[in-house]
Formats: C-alpha cells, structure tokens, sequence
C-alpha cells in the first residue's frame, strides 16, 4: 500500500511538472494579433464640403471678420478636402444646443455599425468576446457605454469590462474604430496582424499639458484650446518614444553600425526604414504630418496614406490611425512579413507607438471602396480660398469693428 502510494504521489507531481512546463511554453509562444478591424463611414447626407462649411460659418453671428478670415486660413491649410463628414446637429443648425439624444444617436451610430460589421466579416459572435475595452474622451454616461454594448448584443454576464476615457488622439492603439484582437494561438492563422512591439509615453511639462486642452472661454463656451506649442510638444513626445522603441525594431548590425559612428562623429539621424516598411501617422493635421515626416526622414510615398486619410475622412481623432491601415491595405501595399509602425499622439502630452507583422498579403478595401481608386487626387488644393478670399479684401478692415451679418448671404451651390 506503501509503494502504490508513492507511485501515485509521483505520477501527480510528473503529472503537474507537465502542466507547468506546458502552461510556460503555451504564455512563451502567446502573442497578440488582431482578426479584423472595422472603420465607421458616415451617411452621405452629413458630408460636408466647402459649402456646407461656410453656411455654418456665415450663419455664427457672434464672428466678425478677423475670426472667420482666422478659420478660412484654417481650414486652406488643414489638408482636409471636400468629402469629410459632420455632425447631423450641425447640419441642422442646431450646434449650440445639442441634446443628449443628439449624443446617443451618433454613438450609437458609429459603435453599433463598425461593431455589426465586424462581427460579419470575422464571422465570431458577441457571446464569444472574453474581454471589452471601450475608449471614449469626451462622454461617460450612466450607465456606461460598455453597459450598453453589453446589452444591445446581449454579451456574457462573465466578460471583463475596461472603460476608457480622456486618452483623446492618442488612444488609437487601443482601439477608436471596431477592433477585435485575441492572444489564442490557435487562432493565429485567422489573424491579419501580430503584435511585435508597443511603447507608451508621456512628456510631463506644463507647456505639453496645456497645448491641447479642453475648457471654457471668457463668455463660457466649451471647447478645445490647441496652442502654438502643440507641433513642439508633439516633436519632444515622439522623440521619448522613439528613444525606447528604436532598439527593440532596428536589426542588430543598423544597432552596432550606429553607435560606432556614434562614437566618431556625434549622433546621427537614425533610418526607421531599415527596421519599418510602413508608418502609420496620426493624421491629426497638416503640420503634425509634415514634422513627423521630416523628423523621421520619409518620403511622399511614406506619407501618402495619412495625407489621403485626412484629406478623405478629416481629423477623426483616435480612429484616424486605422483609415490610414485601410488605405495601405485598400492599395494592397501590406504584404506577409511586413512591418507597421503605427504613430499616434494625443493631450496630456501622450505618444503611443507600436509595430505590427503583416500575417499574410492583405488587399480589403474596407470603408475605401468607393473612394480608392480617386486616390491619390492630381492636387490636393482646397477650394476655400478661392471661393471665399475676397474676406481678405482690405476694404472689410475698415468696418472690422462692426459685426457683419452674413448669416442670410446665399452661398451658390
């Protein structure tokens, strides 16, 4: 009885050494990917072009001639073209006086339709989800925006739930449009992407936190305050970033050769495309583009798909990352084993970088397909200036201290 017991007492400690040595080599191998992504497209009667744009500017009896000479220089140098999309509060006129129906109609809108089509084309079920992160700046309601994904599709009662909030731009890693990513290996060949690297930081000066800031002004209307130092702040950031990031993405031999000639002739600029074959920028506006673009030496084809995204969708906020991804694979350019460096900056003053393996060749045209083939246009030119110069005629500077009712002026189609 004795013996049989110590057999038995041996075979349970083999029988856990197994499980263990099996659980290690199972976390070992365990990566993260992503099975499929979802970007929103908005109805074709909320686009706004150049004169929809400037029916809701002349209609704002409370701006005078400087501000809208300020904001039609704005929107000549955003990068922004004709087919981007608005609020249907403002198409309504009704953007001083938005409703909480207002609100919930346009969440829902853009989580439901990105989330139904997601769960199409990856061809999974909402009772298959394990985890849910949703990320949302600017409205934390009761109860919460993941409460009501829960209920619309009537998810497990034993999901573990992350509700985010104040990440704004640069949230897009975790996800502004639909995304679903899994850790399972045995999904793995259903996966378009693999994640390799990811990287967070954070550039605490108060000029950083102050740049892009939401708040009231002195006639106590809301918004966001973005300062002259955001392109600065936005440099010093990704410069942190990249700090970190770089070692972990340049092959070993870029590594060595770089601190030798380092060590010579002082530090050089580092080439990311030794190491990245695609750069996903946040698209948050012209100038950001142009200075992460000349800050990491890429080229035009390098900074074709986040000039399109913007041009074609507009500065989307966190989403606007995964647009930029869609172009790329719209224009069949991701092929197996290639790299993405995914670049997204946001308040606080936040960068978030990451890199992502191409599974297999990808050529989905996704919420492109009806604009791919137009891009990218012969010019990028906007049509604001030469429709609406004549505000900088000088003779409006001598009645500058009148406000100009232009709120009835007919604007031709």
């Amino acid at each position: 009885m004795e013996y049989l017991l110590k057999i038995l007492c041996l075979f349970y400690l083999v029988s856990s050494i197994l499980k263990l040595f099996n659980l290690i080599l199972k976390r070992r191998n365990q990566s993260c990917y992503i099975l499929g992504y979802e970007c929103f497209k908005p109805k074709e009667e909320t686009k706004l072009n150049t004169n929809t744009c400037a029916k809701i500017l002349f209609r704002k009896r409370s701006l005078g001639i400087e501000e809208l000479r300020f904001l039609v220089k704005a929107m000549v140098s955003s990068g922004i073209g004709e087919n981007t999309y608005g609020s249907k509060n403002f198409l309504e006129g009704r953007e001083s006086c938005p409703t909480l129906k207002d609100t919930y109609e346009e969440i829902d809108e853009v989580m439901f339709d990105t989330l139904d089509n997601l769960f199409k084309k990856t061809c999974f079920s909402p009772s298959e989800i394990d985890i849910l992160v949703v990320n949302l700046s600017l409205f934390s309601p009761i109860p919460s925006i993941t409460s009501r994904i829960i209920n619309r599709y009537k998810m497990r009662e034993d999901l573990k739930v992350f509700n985010l909030s104040g990440m704004g731009c640069s949230a897009s890693l975790i996800g502004g449009c639909a995304i679903l990513l899994t850790n399972k290996t045995g999904l793995k060949k259903k996966a378009i992407l693999k994640l390799k690297q990811i990287e967070r930081t954070y550039f605490s000066t108060d000029e950083a936190y102050n740049c892009c800031i939401r708040l009231e002004d002195e006639e106590g209307f809301e918004g966001a305050r973005l300062t002259k130092s955001l392109v600065n702040c936005a440099a010093q950031a990704l410069t942190l970033n990249l700090k970190r990031m770089v070692p972990k993405i340049l092959p070993l031999w870029e590594l060595v050769w770089l601190f030798t000639v380092s060590l010579r002739n002082g530090i050089k600029k580092i080439q990311l495309k030794n190491g990245i074959e695609h750069f996903c920028v946040h698209p948050g506006g012209r100038a950001v583009i142009d200075g992460v673009g000349k800050g990491l030496m890429l080229n035009e084809y390098d900074l074709e798909p986040t000039r399109m995204a913007l041009h074609r969708w507009g500065n989307t906020s966190s989403s606007g990352i995964w647009y930029v991804l869609g172009y790329m694979e719209a224009k069949k350019r991701l092929k197996e084993g290639d790299r993405i460096l995914m670049i997204s900056l946001g308040a606080g003053f936040k960068c978030n970088t990451c890199v992502w393996e191409v599974m297999r060749d990808l050529s989905d045209t996704n919420v492109w397909t009806d604009s791919i083939q137009s891009y990218p246009p012969p010019l990028l030119k906007n049509p604001f200036k030469e429709k609406f110069n004549w505000l900088n005629d000088d003779y409006l500077s001598f009645v500058s201290f009148v406000r100009l009712d232009f709120s009835t002026m007919k604007i031709d189609n």
